[in-house]
């Protein structure tokens, strides 16, 4: 499961009387114009960086199933591309291609990707992915060690969509995102939070450019 797979839901208001819908609706109203101007900073912030590092911790839990898994992992984002390290497997985009390296396998899958058309949440739409097909609403404040957390539960508009919710949580100090949280309609919780994030670092001109020669053994998937 791609750990940027990340998936949401949808929310319900009910009222009464009449007097209480329009108090409701006021709040409900105030609340999300909120919510959207806080994601409107963090979006303002990513997009004025020349690129980002983050490293993170990946949990992904399924009760009924008996699934608990853990693990670390590192992306660099410029743009829409990135390099992905998780779970031994890396997994380059270089503006059109998926480069996925399994050392493990030696073999590297090469695909297509289509970012506009693909409704999943890739390392370069992860901190900008609520922008679109998303309804929000403020959620609980939390102080982690010290940081103030706000979170903003999301709900897909489209109603086919296998996710029941995502909370996403902003550090309201650096506008940065902290971790997301998601929620499946199976019962599946995927968690990121992240560890650490550098902005504008020094990176190599092919940073983003898969290189064959540095896998002579390794058996090339084309998939398109």
């Amino acid at each position: 499961m791609n750990p940027f797979q990340l998936k949401v839901s949808q929310s319900r208001v009910g009222s009464i009387l009449i007097a209480i819908v329009m108090l409701m609706s006021f709040g409900v109203k105030a609340q999300d114009k909120k919510a959207k101007e806080l994601l409107d900073e963090v979006t303002t912030k990513i997009k004025s960086y020349d690129n980002i590092v983050i490293d993170f911790k990946y949990s992904l839990n399924n009760l009924k199933e008996n699934i608990n898994q853990d693990s670390k992992g590192n992306v660099t984002m410029k743009g829409n591309m990135y390099v992905l390290n998780l779970m031994g497997v890396t997994k380059i985009f270089d503006g059109k291609k998926t480069y996925t390296i399994n050392p493990e396998d030696e073999e590297v899958s090469i695909s297509k990707v289509n970012e506009k058309e693909d409704n999943a949440i890739t390392p370069s739409k992860m901190l900008t992915f609520f922008n679109t097909g998303y309804k929000f609403n403020w959620d609980i404040l939390q102080n982690v060690r010290g940081r103030k957390i706000q979170y903003i539960k999301l709900a897909p508009i489209n109603s086919k969509d296998p996710r029941k919710e995502i909370l996403l949580g902003i550090d309201i100090q650096t506008k940065n995102i902290y971790n997301l949280i998601e929620v499946g309609k199976n019962g599946t919780k995927t968690t990121l939070t992240v560890n650490s994030f550098k902005t504008n670092q020094p990176l190599s001109k092919n940073q983003f450019i898969f290189e064959a020669s540095k896998y002579p053994k390794y058996y090339i998937n084309k998939l398109d």
